[in-house]
């Protein structure tokens, strides 16, 4: 083939695979609370629930981390203490509180509040280290915040105050866990690699929430619903191994930034989904507090970027 006359450009390379690879990413994440919630119409708890997905996600994060280590130097201590500290915070915690808020509100509050991330891990760096927030990732903060307190006043007045409350704040600590990650892990994704840390961290985290369920629960709880074995394979497939590949590859091909704006599909295919499937309520109020969210989240990571 002849080489390239001298002087000329290559042709830019295409975006599109990477945008879809996103898009479908975003779209794999957001139906994770679809099927937590029609798992949960079969009488599964959260603890028995979060293991079976774990359980099957296993073989998956473990082979993901062998093939991201393949000719790398093994780990020592203080990687292994760090491995540990991010699978328990990011993937274990972040994930078995967002399972049990999930059985007392909608999947599109869920999804709103698990969409503030962005906010708190801003929030830490400005206690943790002092970084400046600028008035207009303060001004995309607050739009973003009313707008999630919209969606909640709405899930007040349907009467599940009580409810409504303690699953709010359960996931909103899932969101926190999930950003003390995403603080803590810059330093360890240069050393291992970002495919290689999560192999490590999920795999962590799913020995965790078996070995959770091992402390609390009788082997007799295993006797669930075939639909819940199936929706938990789905679950640990479509929804957690397949995604966070599909992201990292994104990412890849077209950038954090294009990938985190390109996720802002999430918010709107998890509602659509708790609409058409699990017959949730879709209200002005709740259009209007998803429109302020993605709106919030809009200006602060262009601002921010």
């Amino acid at each position: 083939m002849p080489a390239p006359a001298a002087g000329t450009v290559p042709a830019p390379r295409s975006l599109t695979p990477g945008l879809v690879l996103a898009t479908l990413g975003a779209i794999a994440f957001s139906g994770k609370a679809i099927i937590v919630k029609l798992a949960y119409r079969y009488g599964v708890d959260a603890v028995t629930l979060i293991m079976l997905r774990m359980l099957f996600a296993l073989p998956l994060f473990a082979l993901m981390a062998w093939w991201a280590g393949r000719g790398k130097p093994p780990l020592g201590r203080r990687d292994w203490l760090g491995v540990f500290g991010l699978g328990l915070s990011g993937y274990y915690l972040a994930s078995f509180l967002d399972f049990a808020g999930l059985a007392y509100i909608t999947a599109s509050l869920e999804r709103l509040i698990l969409y503030l991330n962005p906010t708190l891990v801003l929030l830490f760096g400005w206690i943790v280290w002092r970084r400046r927030i600028t008035r207009w990732q303060a001004a995309g903060m607050a739009i973003s915040y009313v707008g999630v307190l919209l969606v909640f006043g709405h899930e007040l007045s349907i009467g599940r105050s009580a409810q409504a409350a303690w699953g709010a704040l359960l996931v909103f600590l899932s969101a926190i866990a999930y950003a003390v990650y995403l603080v803590g892990s810059g330093e360890f994704v240069k050393r291992l690699g970002s495919l290689r840390l999560v192999g490590l961290a999920t795999t962590v985290a799913c020995l965790l929430c078996i070995a959770q369920f091992m402390l609390l629960r009788p082997l007799a709880d295993l006797q669930v619903a075939p639909q819940v074995i199936w929706l938990s394979v789905l679950n640990a497939t479509l929804c957690t191994a397949l995604p966070v590949l599909a992201v990292m590859m994104a990412v890849e091909r077209i950038g954090a930034s294009m990938a985190a704006q390109t996720g802002m599909v999430g918010p709107m295919s998890t509602i659509l989904m708790g609409v058409v499937i699990l017959g949730e309520p879709f209200t002005v109020w709740i259009a209007a507090g998803t429109v302020l969210v993605i709106a919030g989240i809009f200006v602060f990571t262009r601002t921010g970027r």
